[in-house]
Parts: structure tokens; sequence; C-alpha cells
């Protein structure tokens, strides 16, 4: 290698580290991160996944009233056990 393409790796050694202290204050606080919640908040009344059979003109029919069908599905199925 000649002198003019050795690398740089003194020069950039001898470099001050010229970036403030992050973990004094008044940086500290500032970056202190806030607790991190992740998606809706839990339900009270978890709900299970299952699988069951229904005619294809009943799902169409829940299906067909757009976003939601299940929930709807869900709560038809709750009055018919209070009606029991």
């Amino acid at each position: 290698m000649t002198e003019s393409k050795k690398p740089m790796v003194r020069d950039s050694l001898a470099i001050e580290d010229d970036a403030p202290d992050l973990t004094e204050s008044p940086w500290a606080e500032k970056l202190t991160a806030a607790p991190v919640i992740r998606g809706r908040p839990k339900s009270e009344q978890t709900k299970v996944s299952t699988t069951i059979r229904l005619d294809a003109d009943v799902l169409e029919g829940f299906r067909a009233d757009g976003p939601g069908w299940q929930s709807r599905i869900n709560d038809v199925l709750r009055e018919w056990l209070a009606r029991r």
C-alpha cells in the first residue's frame, strides 16, 4: 500500500467522541421510555376459538350484514341461552 492508500484506522481512533453523555440529567429524564401497551385492552369475558358447522344460507345471512358477523352470531346464541 502506498502512503495515500493506507487505511484511516489510526486517524479515526484519534477522534474524540463529542456526543454528549445521555445517561446524565437532563437527558436521562427526556429519554426514559413510556410503558408500551400493545393491542386493545383485555376483555373481562374472553372468547374461545372454536369450529362449528353452519348452513351456508345462515352464514351468508350473517356475513351479508358486514363486519362483526361473528359477534352477531355470538349475540344470537347468548339470547337463545337466556331464554332457555
